[in-house]
């Protein structure tokens, strides 16, 4: 079954795929201007994604950081939202086909902008998912939180000390913002949070390991901050291991190499989680290949100056999918994207601007900031270098700012402030769906394609690419 989307207005067709940073603000500029607007999306919220570990870790809670996309843009009459999982893209035809569940839209466009993001990378081992999930989803943060608290529960009723120990040791791969952030909520809810809530076990013998491969946390931040943030993570308890390559993720651990001694180590850990690397989404590729462009390792898109891919004006792609100047897979990049797409098809709609006199996308770098603990951040803007109390702060006021409506906001400073004067955490609810509805899933589907067939529990997780084309059963 499918339906049709094309614009009987007579008015100038765009169509958004993501609504992330990058297409939520490309949505958003277009209010007033004369064209029709549709943002296609395969959930129906707006994730703040730099703050998912906060959910993770009981510090928020998933509605604060993901409101809903039609309520964001309902005052925007030009604005139509799609909740689908984009299948194909036509450039030939300008036509996208979005499937929700065996049911196809088929958005006709005159402009595109490509805004689907980037899911996590395993560098070809992707058979390490399985044990240590990547953070990437309200899914993906809410299983984290139940791997993790659940990790505790299992530890107090286990009478083998090795397998306590086990449990009681988390293993974070990759040192980037979110693995910095991350490993620093899990030491606070360990020895601070978690405090005497238990009677078997004493949670101050948490071992909590954070695994690079380069040699410093926080690269991009530089020397002095990354040293900082390592201090700052290692007076809190936290074994910050560098310049190591993780080979293995099983059941009972992680293995790694010291890649200056070829040393092996193995480190026995129940929950395991993934924040090393990003691969751009394969809907990329997929428009690439159409416009005779080649990808980069990362999946991502090389464009031109303005956005736009190969010799195709109207295609603009955008945030985490894009390559040019080596420019970060960072939220402001998504924005300014974003605003900048939509500007430019305003500016040809409403004032015939020919492609050819389009000025060239200007990246303003607003810094780079992540948490460490509470009341520590680091801080980068161009040549200065902030940290602690005034960094913390800093993050606070940013990330305030960037946040969707005001409910969220005053809710999330309200928590963070409580946050600050109590270790009491309330948002660590977690079920035994949440830590198992991925694999459970993933299992589903393995059995599906042996059968020939596909459910609807399953046919709703694929993402673009991934086989859809097997007997629909159920609905």
């Amino acid at each position: 079954m499918s339906f049709s989307h094309r614009n009987m207005s007579g008015r100038h067709r765009v169509v958004i795929i993501g609504a992330g940073f990058g297409g939520l603000f490309a949505a958003k500029k277009f209010k007033d201007a004369d064209v029709a607007v549709t943002i296609v999306d395969r959930t129906n919220h707006h994730l703040f994604q730099p703050l998912l570990y906060q959910v993770a870790t009981g510090i928020l809670s998933s509605g604060e950081i993901a409101p809903s996309i039609r309520q964001i843009l309902a005052n925007q009459d030009n604005v139509r939202v799609v909740k689908g999982e984009v299948r194909e893209v036509d450039v030939n035809a300008k036509r996208v086909t979005a499937d929700l569940g065996g049911k196809d839209a088929v958005l006709d466009y005159d402009s595109l902008i490509v805004a689907a993001g980037a899911g996590q990378s395993y560098f070809g081992n992707e058979h390490f998912a399985e044990f240590a999930p990547g953070m990437k989803s309200i899914d993906d943060a809410l299983e984290i939180r139940a791997r993790v608290t659940g990790a505790f529960e299992r530890a107090e009723i286990t009478d083998d000390p090795a397998e306590r120990e086990r449990l009681l040791t988390f293993v974070v791969v990759g040192g980037g913002p979110t693995g910095v952030e991350l490993a620093g909520q899990l030491a606070e809810m360990a020895y601070r949070t978690l405090r005497d809530e238990f009677r078997s076990i004493n949670t101050s013998d948490t071992r909590i390991v954070l695994v690079d491969g380069g040699p410093q946390v926080l690269g991009p931040f530089g020397k002095r901050l990354g040293r900082k943030a390592s201090h700052r993570l290692e007076a809190m308890g936290v074994e910050v291991v560098l310049n190591s390559m993780v080979t293995d993720v099983t059941r009972e651990g992680v293995k790694f190499k010291d890649m200056k001694t070829n040393e092996e180590t193995f480190v026995p850990s129940y929950a395991k989680i993934w924040s090393a690397g990003v691969a751009a989404s394969p809907l990329g590729k997929h428009i690439a290949e159409q416009l005779g462009v080649e990808v980069d390792r990362a999946g991502r898109v090389p464009v031109n100056r303005d956005l736009t891919v190969g010799e195709d004006r109207n295609v603009f792609i955008i945030g985490d999918m894009m390559s040019l100047d080596r420019l970060p897979g960072v939220a402001q990049v998504a924005m300014q994207g974003g605003q900048y797409a939509a500007r430019t098809i305003i500016d040809e709609v409403e004032n015939g601007t020919s492609p050819e006199a389009r000025k060239p996308f200007d990246y303003f770098d607003k810094g780079s900031m992540a948490i460490v603990s509470r009341f520590n951040a680091v801080v980068k803007m161009n040549k200065a270098e902030v940290s602690g109390f005034v960094g913390w702060i800093m993050w606070l006021v940013l990330h305030l700012l960037y946040m969707v409506g005001f409910r969220n906001r005053a809710v999330a400073a309200f928590s963070w402030g409580l946050n600050s004067v109590s270790r009491r955490r309330w948002q660590l609810v977690a079920t035994r769906q949440q830590l198992h509805a991925r694999n459970a899933i993933r299992k589903l589907r393995t059995y599906e394609d042996e059968e020939g067939k596909r459910s609807i529990e399953v046919r709703d997780n694929l993402r673009f690419g991934e086989g859809r084309d097997t007997r629909a059963v159920s609905d």
